[in-house]
């Protein structure tokens, strides 16, 4: 037959944060979707909601370096030059002051973007 969503769910319960964090990664990026998407269908589905009552859709994002690859740290600053249009030396402080904001007020796909151009160099990213 095949695996089962069971098997799969059993494997979850008993893998590593870490493998099953990286499994979400992987799929996201094969099947292009994210995990996140769902959250808002989810939380409006959830008990104590008032029938007809909907949360606003949030419009702005902040986005946070929080850690990033020591041997990329010269392509890092060059991340958030380019996407902060900072000096260098501000860029630097930046990196080195993890957890640092890159951008506040940025629109969901402009901190998506954000977000792939640091992955590409090993910086992670959250939106918060």
């Amino acid at each position: 037959m095949g695996i089962t969503r069971e098997d799969i769910l059993n494997w979850l319960d008993e893998a590593p944060m870490g493998e099953v964090m990286q499994l979400v990664k992987d799929i996201e990026d094969k099947y292009d979707v994210s995990a996140t998407a769902a959250a808002p269908v989810m939380m409006g589905a959830m008990p104590g909601a008032a029938a007809g009552e909907q949360e606003e859709e949030k419009t702005e994002f902040e986005v946070v370096l929080k850690e990033y690859d020591a041997k990329n740290k010269i392509k890092v600053i060059k991340v958030v030059r380019e996407v902060t249009s900072l000096g260098l030396k501000e860029a630097k402080d930046v990196v080195e002051g993890v957890p640092s904001t890159i951008k506040e007020a940025a629109s969901k796909e402009e901190a998506e973007e954000i977000k792939k151009k640091f992955a590409e160099v090993g910086g992670v990213i959250e939106i918060k």
